[in-house]
């Protein structure tokens, strides 16, 4: 009887912990500019998730990060001919890769794309 009190305890704890979202992870997303390869350094430190992501404007560090489970989400400030522009990615994390859904503030369009953790 205890062993399946514990393994129902174990059950429902599960889905607290959060995703292991800490190294790197390599993507390619599609947009009507092309295609761009972006790299994610991430480091998350219990609900709280902090890194750069590197793509055609070199590094750019991550704000708002967060980890709830296997969600993630993060915020990336662009500068562009002077305009300042908000991406938004929220991502669910399985295993070695992320689906991401990249978005911008201000925006209903949006763009999907898989990061697959770099060996």
């Amino acid at each position: 009887m205890k062993t399946i009190l514990v393994m129902a305890l174990m059950a429902l704890a599960a889905p607290a912990f959060a995703a292991d979202a800490t190294g790197t992870w390599k993507g390619r997303l599609e947009t009507q500019e092309g295609t761009h390869d972006l790299t994610f350094n991430l480091k998350a430190d219990g609900d709280k998730l902090t890194g750069t992501m590197t793509g055609p404007q070199g590094d750019v560090e991550i704000k708002d990060g967060k980890i709830s489970g296997n969600n993630l989400s993060f915020k990336v400030n662009l500068e562009f001919n002077g305009n300042s522009i908000v991406l938004l990615f929220k991502g669910v994390a399985s295993g070695d890769q992320i689906k991401f859904t990249r978005g911008r503030e201000g925006a209903d369009q949006t763009q999907e794309f898989t990061a697959k953790r770099a060996s």
